[in-house]
C-alpha cells in the first residue's frame, strides 16, 4: 500500500522571531493547535516557516498562517480561542480577510481590550448598529449578539450620544415558578437578568457598573417593567427576545422616544413560551418589519460562535438533528 502524497512549502517571515513568537504562542501552544486543526506539520527556522502535509491541506495552512501573521503585524493579540475560531471561519470562507474584520473597534473595555467583529456576519451586525435606530440580531448562543449590542451601548454612552442604557429580558418561567423562588420581586427576577450583568461587568468593570446602576444611568429590568414608559435619550437592548409574545414585542418597540436606539436579540429556535401564549414576538416582528427604513436585521449562524470551540460543534449538531427531524 503506497504512502499518501505529501507536499512541503517554505515561505519567509520578514519579521522573524518578532512575528513567530506571538504566532506560535506560549510554549508553542498555538503551533500545536494549528498543526492539529490544519492536519499539517509546522516548523520554523530563522525567518522561514515550513509547512508539510497532504497537498490540499498545505495550501490552506499557508493561507491561515499568512492571515494570522497579518493580525500580528497589525498589533492584534492572538489567543487559543481566537485561533480556533479563525481557522473555522477561513475553512468556511477562504476569501475572508481577518485583518479587515479586526480593523474596526466598536468599544474598549475597562481593562483596555478592544471589542471588534470577528466574523463577516458580526461585521455586518456592527455596521447595522451604526446605521440604524432599531436592529434585530437573530442567531444561536455564543455568536456575540448581546455582547456586541452592549459594547455599542456603552460606546454611545461614553460619547454622550445617549444619557442612559436600559437592558431588558422577558422573565419567562422556563420550567420554574417565580412564586416559589425566595426573596423580593427583584430577587426573583435577578437570575433571569444575570447574563446582562455579566456582559456589563466585562465591559465596564464591577465598580463602575455599580455606580451607574445606583445613579440610574444603567437600568436592568424585566420586560414587563417597560409597560407604560417612554424611553428618551436611551440605548435600549431587549435580550432573549424570542421569549417575548407578539403583544409584548409591540409594547417594547413602541416605547422608543426621542434620540433613542434599540437592539433586539434572540434565537428563534430556543423559544420557552408556552404554546397557549402565542407565537414568538421576535420572529413575528422580524417578518412584518422587514424593509422599513431605519430598521436593520442581521442573521448570525454557527460559524459566528465565538465561545469555546465545542459550542460551535454543539450548535451544528443540534442544527443537523433539527433538519433531520423536519425531513423525517
Amino acid at each position: 500500500m503506497s504512502e499518501p502524497q505529501r507536499d512541503t512549502v517554505t515561505f519567509e517571515v520578514p519579521e522573524g522571531r518578532l512575528a513567530l513568537a506571538p504566532l506560535w504562542g506560549p510554549q508553542d501552544a498555538h503551533r500545536r493547535l494549528l498543526e492539529r486543526r490544519l492536519d499539517v506539520k509546522l516548523q520554523a527556522r530563522g525567518d522561514q516557516i515550513t509547512v508539510s502535509g497532504r497537498p490540499e491541506r498545505v495550501g490552506f495552512a499557508r493561507r491561515v498562517i499568512e492571515e494570522l501573521l497579518a493580525l500580528v503585524r497589525g498589533g492584534s493579540p492572538l489567543f487559543l480561542q481566537d485561533i480556533e475560531q479563525m481557522v473555522n471561519l477561513l475553512d468556511v470562507d477562504r476569501d475572508v480577510k481577518l485583518e479587515g474584520l479586526r480593523a474596526r473597534t466598536l468599544a474598549v473595555t475597562h481593562d483596555r481590550r478592544s471589542v471588534a467583529p470577528k466574523t463577516p456576519n458580526q461585521q455586518r451586525y456592527v455596521e447595522a448598529l451604526t446605521k440604524n435606530d432599531l436592529v434585530f440580531a437573530v442567531g444561536p448562543a455564543g455568536t456575540g449578539k448581546t455582547y456586541l449590542a452592549m459594547a455599542a451601548a456603552t460606546a454611545a454612552l461614553n460619547r454622550h450620544e445617549v444619557r442612559r442604557i436600559i437592558l431588558a429580558r422577558p422573565a419567562v418561567e422556563a420550567g420554574e415558578r417565580l412564586g416559589f423562588l425566595p426573596g423580593t420581586l427583584v430577587d426573583k427576577v435577578n437570575p433571569y437578568l444575570r447574563p446582562l450583568y455579566d456582559a456589563l461587568y466585562d465591559l465596564l468593570g464591577v465598580e463602575q457598573v455599580g455606580r451607574l446602576i445606583e445613579s440610574g444611568v444603567i437600568e436592568v429590568a424585566p420586560l414587563a417593567f417597560m409597560r407604560g414608559r417612554t424611553l428618551n435619550n436611551a440605548f435600549v437592548i431587549l435580550d432573549e427576545a424570542q421569549n417575548a409574545t407578539v403583544e409584548q414585542m409591540k409594547m417594547f418597540l413602541t416605547r422608543l422616544g426621542h434620540s433613542s436606539r434599540a437592539v433586539v436579540t434572540g434565537d428563534v429556535t430556543q423559544v420557552d413560551l408556552e404554546p397557549r401564549r402565542g407565537n414568538s414576538g421576535l420572529a413575528h416582528a422580524v417578518r412584518i418589519l422587514d424593509g422599513i427604513e431605519g430598521i436593520g436585521t442581521v442573521a448570525l449562524t454557527a460559524t459566528d460562535v465565538v465561545r469555546h470551540s465545542l459550542v460551535q460543534a454543539i450548535v451544528r449538531a443540534y442544527d443537523r438533528d433539527s433538519d433531520e427531524s423536519e425531513g423525517a
